[in-house]
């Protein structure tokens, strides 16, 4: 896995008008191709009276998997600059949708290039973006006396809880940087006094 990536902070739209065309970029987070697809989907559902809807997706953490359509427009001038714009940004898990509505004024290739290009830009400088780190997966188990207790103080340090189950004990996972395991477990024993066990997981991103 890599160390991190960036991706976007949340989900957002995004206008601009050249020469009277409306320019409408719509941008979503998404964890695989079947999400992207569905996400285009439903903006075209939303725009069906739109001049074109065009599209571009970067899924992975590495930008493995990359498609981009122009929808009826001239060949390389809309779903490439926008693939473009993504890459240049090295934005990850991420759908953008761009809806025009022509205006009367033909652009030329030049115009729709920087045009296309341009709107995600703005977009992702309007939605902002987020770093996400590669995490190891650690689940801390404590009785249910102390589950709070540890939970909160987990919280406090600003580590990641990721999800908290309760049985006959309680089960917290959280997320944490690979050479952070030592030093957390020292830390965790000295809260529970030593009570408290762990059991190692996989990896995954987080904050």
């Amino acid at each position: 896995m890599q160390e991190q990536y960036v991706t976007l902070a949340r989900p957002g739209v995004h206008e601009s008008e050249i020469n009277r065309s409306r320019f409408i970029c719509a941008l979503a987070p998404a964890g695989s191709e079947e999400e992207a697809r569905a996400f285009v989907d439903r903006v075209r559902a939303e725009h069906p009276g739109a001049t074109h809807n065009c599209f571009a997706y970067v899924i992975g953490a590495d930008g493995g998997v990359r498609k981009s359509s122009d929808d009826g427009e001239p060949g390389g001038t809309a779903g490439l600059p926008m693939l473009q714009m993504l890459l240049r940004r090295e934005v990850r898990y991420v759908v953008a949708v761009v809806t025009r509505y022509f205006g009367g004024t033909k652009l030329g290739a030049g115009g729709l290039i920087r045009a296309y290009g341009g709107v995600v830009g703005e977009a992702l400088d309007a939605v902002g973006t987020v770093t996400r780190h590669r995490r190891r997966l650690l689940t801390v188990i404590t009785d249910h006396q102390r589950a709070g207790k540890v939970e909160n103080e987990l919280r406090a340090t600003g580590r990641t809880v990721r999800e908290v189950r309760y049985a006959a004990e309680v089960s917290i996972e959280v997320g944490l940087p690979e050479a952070d395991l030592p030093a957390f477990h020292a830390w965790l024993a000295d809260l529970t006094a030593g009570t408290a066990r762990t059991e190692l997981g996989g990896e995954a991103y987080g904050a």
